[in-house]
C-alpha cells in the first residue's frame, strides 16, 4: 500500500491509483476468507505499482534529457 501511495505522489497518478485500489481490496478479501482473490488483488496491486514506477522513471529521464538538450542548445546559441 505504501509503495502505491508513493508511486501516486511522485511518479504516475493513474497507475498509482489502480495500485491503491487493489491494495485496499486485499485486506477485505483476506478477512472475508477469500484467500485466492486476496492473492490476485495483491498481485494486481504490485503490477500496477511497478508499471507506474517505471513509467514515472522513464518520464523523468526523458524530461531531464530534454531540459539538458535545451540548455545545451541555449548555450550554443549565445556565441
Amino acid at each position: 500500500m505504501v509503495e502505491s501511495i508513493l508511486v501516486t505522489l511522485f511518479c504516475c497518478l493513474p497507475f498509482g491509483i489502480a495500485g491503491i485500489v487493489n491494495a485496499v481490496n486485499v485486506n477485505g478479501r483476506y478477512d472475508g476468507g477469500d484467500y485466492e482473490d486476496a492473492q490476485r488483488a495483491s498481485a494486481q496491486a504490485g503490477k500496477w505499482t511497478k508499471i507506474g514506477f517505471w513509467i514515472g522513471i522513464v518520464v523523468y529521464v526523458l524530461w531531464f534529457g530534454f531540459m539538458f538538450l535545451l540548455g545545451g542548445a541555449a548555450l550554443l546559441g549565445r556565441h
